[in-house]
């Protein structure tokens, strides 16, 4: 199964914004399967027309975010990412509710600050 990503040269993202959009969205989806092996950062950065740093930065942000996981010389595969999503959103989620303790809010105020945070990140 190829990779299937476009790169927008004049887009309003960076394009190692664009190419870790565009895994994470295939890695969520199911295009990209739990094991897929993906290109090596060199390879990719010539299917791309890109720069080899541009691709290993969006390499490093996806696996910081749980999305693929590189094994040594085995290479760079897609990982479990929902169950890591989930498990760094729940962990996010729960910092952010003792902070809006200590900070005196109470359950509406939090929830307002959450869903305004949500809404400028999806806008």
């Amino acid at each position: 199964m190829p990779l299937q990503i476009t790169i927008d040269p004049s887009g309003p993202e960076a394009p190692y914004e664009q190419l870790r959009a565009q895994i994470a969205e295939q890695a969520r989806d199911g295009d990209l399967p739990t094991g897929h092996k993906l290109p090596t950062v060199r390879g990719l950065a010539g299917e791309l027309g890109l720069a080899a740093n541009t691709v290993a930065k969006a390499y490093r942000a996806l696996e910081a975010d749980g999305v693929i996981e590189t094994r040594g010389r085995n290479g760079t595969f897609i990982a479990a990412a929902g169950e890591a999503a989930d498990r760094e959103a729940a962990e996010a989620a729960q910092t952010y509710a003792r902070r809006a303790r200590r900070l005196g809010l109470d359950r509406a105020a939090a929830l307002d600050a959450v869903e305004t945070a949500l809404r400028a990140a999806y806008e």
